[in-house]
């Protein structure tokens, strides 16, 4: 079974609204480790003991992003170069660009699913094409995507409609949302987090909270069904400062066992 690598992006340069999701990373990782809680998972296996996973700790991000986005890339490349996965916590939504242009570039272009109450699919936002609310753009525009499935939306507005229609985006909206409705996507698979697809009455630390979304519960069972070899996966756009009790960060952890879980389960991805 492949080795999972957690690193966080702990960088909030291209957010639109509010900074703060920089400090996601390390306020995930105290979840994770805290006593509070144990490495146990719902698919059987165990963090570390029966999952093989490691913690390398933040990259070294500066804030400037095209040098990021290299050191971003560097990072994946070297753990596809040794058949090892990775699963990055962000940090705002802008860093899933250089992951999958990574992952894209050792498997091919990637079956994505992605969960968000947003589309991300803006040409720029504020004059800013690597915006948070831009990045399945410009992965789209590269061609790192066969198929890119959204489910949690429940923010569309005109453009990103029209940028769905012009890319081949399947949106599976929250009105009438059920996790059937999510389809079992072929591999290569990449995962996408938001949390804000999560509603914000369990997930409240994020900068752009939208009612009407995701249980965490609704969440867990559409990655459960997904079978496919997973070759890297983010979890973004936790704002500790938006935070109450600490609960965002705690579903985060559990997000990170269950994506951990699901990419040992789901096995190995072969270039």
């Amino acid at each position: 079974m492949p080795a999972i690598r957690l690193f966080g992006l702990p960088t909030d340069i291209n957010s639109s609204f509010e900074r703060g999701a920089a400090a996601g990373p390390a306020a995930i990782r105290a979840a994770l480790w805290s006593d509070r809680g144990n490495m146990a998972t719902e698919l059987g296996g165990e963090i570390g003991t029966d999952i093989a996973f490691a913690d390398d700790g933040d990259l070294p991000l500066t804030e400037r992003t095209a040098e990021d986005d290299a050191a971003i890339r560097r990072h994946v490349a070297m753990l596809c170069e040794d058949g090892e996965v990775p699963l990055a916590l962000g940090g705002d939504h802008a860093v899933t660009f250089p992951l999958v242009q990574a992952a894209a570039t050792c498997f091919g272009p990637l079956n994505i699913l992605h969960i968000d109450a947003h589309p991300d699919l803006y040409a720029d936002f504020g004059g800013n094409p690597r915006s948070h609310a831009s990045p399945f753009a410009r992965i789209c525009e590269a061609g790192h995507a066969a198929r890119l499935v959204q489910a949690g939306i429940r923010t569309l507005t005109p453009h990103c409609r029209d940028q769905a229609t012009r890319f081949g985006v399947e949106i599976i909206p929250m009105a009438g949302f059920t996790p059937d409705k999510v389809p079992v996507l072929e591999g290569p698979l990449y995962i996408s987090i938001d949390l804000d697809g999560i509603d914000p009455s369990e997930a409240p630390g994020v900068a752009h909270p939208e009612p009407g979304g995701l249980t965490v519960r609704e969440v867990l069972a559409v990655l459960h069904k997904q079978t496919a070899p997973i070759v890297g996966a983010d979890i973004v756009e936790h704002h500790p400062g938006r935070d109450i009790g600490g609960v965002t960060a705690i579903v985060g952890a559990k997000l990170v066992r269950e994506v951990a879980a699901l990419i040992d389960r789901n096995g190995r991805c072969r270039t």
